[in-house]
């Protein structure tokens, strides 16, 4: 039952996750937390899929306000045929482009996800911000980009130019089973990884944030009473720092 043998990878994935990369976690967070206390703004960014596990901690109940996503036209699978968006992640210059919509100052924070990180623009994106003096959080595979060339003509990497790496541990392809009669391998694991890598970030920076004595402003349902009413005094307390809206 190929069913359960997906969540049972997944599971084992997750206790990977927990017993390899807790530490990266909890550099990333410490990074995060550090930033915010000090006045500063966090930034999210991926291409196409790899930018849906920063859409999961966007504007939703229990997430924190303070991500502000970079979505870039051509990088939200939003074009079609939708062959144009690899082509776009592969565009020379696009990754400046993309960044130049986003209110980036010294001691802000980007977390960057791009499962292969070999493309240009992800590489183009963190050297960008890191110029403009924030810190990258790179969210990619080691073993992914370790069995592949840059595509770019910085020959580098993601892993080669963050500052900080969090390990999602997808393997070289992305997909985790096989069947005969199928000739390649099949449904991807990055999104699982990256999403839950995400959630859990995001756990360790409040509570880091707390330890400090901040209490940090976090969506409460709109489904809820007194959510909305609750939700805008929170965006209006932060609203130097939340660029979405």
């Amino acid at each position: 039952m190929l069913a359960k043998k997906y969540l049972q990878n997944m599971q084992a994935l997750l206790g990977e996750l927990i017993d390899k990369q807790t530490g990266n976690i909890e550099r990333a967070a410490e990074a995060i937390a550090s930033s915010i206390a000090a006045g500063h703004s966090l930034f999210g960014f991926g291409c196409n899929h790899s930018l849906l596990p920063i859409l999961d901690i966007y504007y939703r109940a229990g997430g924190l306000m303070l991500l502000n996503p970079i979505i870039a036209p051509g990088l939200l699978l939003e074009l079609h045929p939708p062959t144009l968006t690899s082509k776009m992640e592969q565009l020379e210059g696009y990754g400046e482009i993309a960044l130049a919509s986003a209110p980036i100052k010294p001691g802000d924070v980007l977390i960057l996800i791009s499962v292969s990180g070999r493309n240009a623009v992800p590489v183009e994106a963190a050297l960008r911000a890191k110029a403009l003096g924030a810190t990258v959080i790179g969210v990619t595979s080691q073993a992914f980009s370790d069995s592949v060339t840059p595509r770019n003509k910085l020959g580098k990497k993601l892993i080669d130019v963050v500052d900080i790496v969090i390990d999602n541990l997808v393997p070289p392809g992305d997909a985790s089973l096989s069947l005969e009669g199928v000739p390649q391998k099949f449904t991807p694991v990055s999104g699982v990884s990256s999403v839950a890598l995400m959630h859990a970030l995001m756990a360790e920076t409040i509570e880091r944030l707390v330890a400090r004595g901040i209490t940090p402003p976090v969506y409460l349902s709109g489904n809820i009473e007194g959510g909305a009413a609750y939700n805008d005094a929170q965006l209006a307390a932060n609203a130097d720092r939340i660029f979405y809206l």
